[in-house]
């Protein structure tokens, strides 16, 4: 008999690891999945009764606009969800939309999942007890998390996928070569965020950086993937404005791992697209903006020194972070500057971002599976069992 899964996946990130998560599953079960689903979710066979791009939303006051939809989005799910008694529903990433939806669910007597930890470690802490309540099982993607939840439920690490993905050493020369890159030149890789509220917040800063790099190295060469034609846009139009027409930049859809490994640095919003370079292993500069608002109640209610996740995990600053007042073109030109003529920091960058991929390198897709199908009493062939190391 196949099983039948609802998930929900709110942003690119999140459509990368139910893909990773679809997948193993099926190589155990028969079962299909319905929801909201990415691009690669679709891909696989996912059904997605709304565009992803509907949750695709960054920061407190830049939902609120959008929140109308939302509720109705979610209101809609659970409904559907009561009605046709998924065997799982797994919410993926996204807590401000997800938890809400999960905890109706699990009220009414339906196993859920919450895959990813909100970040909990970093602000808004009282959120464990609202995991707690809202899903019967946490599968978390840093070793650090499980702890903030011990005694109020099952949290289970099982490593990052990128990990998993990401080559130990990617080849550079083979990057430029396949990007058509001269391969001699200074690479820079830019990554000014995924959603377009990020893009809007971002795009005039990474497009002033980018003339001025290109002034003070001449040769110097850029790469900006996007994950969709509305982010390029927006960027493109940034380019228009600036009279930056003469910019050496190559615009890519998707394939920023690529962009990264043909790079010599990356300079990057923070969120995944930081966490993606550390594994790659290219030295990085880190910047975020958010509006006043929400950017004074993330800081009001943050228990933290580093805002990005190779900080995080090294425990240390270890990448330069240009956050909110910070993150200007002149803090970002300088930064990238000092770390372009500085051979040492990038080495020790590297070195502690492979023991950084080393840690998390866990066979993620595996492990969660195992845990899902352990949840609500499947069983896998007996190789496939022995293969998911949870």
């Amino acid at each position: 008999m196949s099983l039948r899964f609802g998930i929900v996946a709110g942003e690119a990130s999140g459509d990368l690891l139910g893909a990773g998560l679809m997948a193993s599953m099926r190589a155990r079960v028969a079962c299909s999945f319905e929801g909201i689903c990415g691009p690669a979710m679709i891909a696989l066979g996912g059904l997605s009764r709304y565009p992803m791009e509907a949750l695709s939303v960054m920061g407190i006051s830049e939902v609120v606009g959008r929140l109308p939809a939302l509720i109705r989005i979610r209101r809609e799910l659970i409904r559907y969800f009561r009605e046709t008694r998924p065997d799982c529903v797994i919410g993926i990433d996204s807590p401000d939309f997800t938890l809400a939806l999960e905890r109706a669910l699990k009220a009414d007597g339906i196993p859920v999942v919450h895959y990813v930890s909100p970040t909990v470690w970093a602000w808004r802490r009282y959120r464990v007890r609202t995991v707690a309540r809202s899903a019967d099982l946490l599968l978390t993607l840093f070793p650090f998390e499980p702890a903030y939840y011990a005694g109020k439920m099952n949290a289970i690490f099982v490593g990052h996928p990128l990990a998993d993905m990401v080559k130990a050493a990617p080849d550079t020369q083979a990057a430029r070569t396949e990007l058509r890159l001269e391969t001699k030149n200074l690479v820079i890789a830019l990554l000014p965020g995924s959603r377009e509220s990020e893009l809007k917040a971002h795009a005039e800063m990474f497009v002033r950086t980018a003339m001025r790099l290109a002034l003070r190295y001449p040769g110097c060469q850029f790469i900006a993937p996007f994950v969709n034609r509305q982010t390029r846009d927006i960027f493109e139009r940034v380019l228009t404005e600036q009279k930056a027409f003469d910019l050496p930049i190559t615009r890519l859809h998707g394939h920023a791992r690529l962009a990264m490994a043909a790079s010599d640095i990356v300079l990057c919003a923070s969120g995944t697209a930081a966490l993606e370079a550390a594994l790659v292993g290219r030295p990085m500069v880190v910047t975020y903006r958010l509006s006043g608002l929400s950017y004074w109640l993330m800081r009001s209610l943050s228990h933290l020194d580093y805002y990005s996740l190779p900080n995080h995990l090294a425990g240390r600053a270890l990448v330069p972070e240009l956050i909110q007042r910070d993150a200007t073109a002149d803090q970002l030109v300088k930064c990238a500057e000092q770390l372009i003529e500085d051979p040492d920091r990038r080495t020790e960058m590297v070195a502690a971002f492979g023991r950084i991929r080393e840690t998390l390198r866990q066979g993620a897709n595996d492990r969660a599976a195992g845990a899902v199908l352990n949840l609500i009493g499947a069983r896998a062939e007996p190789q496939a069992a022995l293969s998911c190391g949870s």
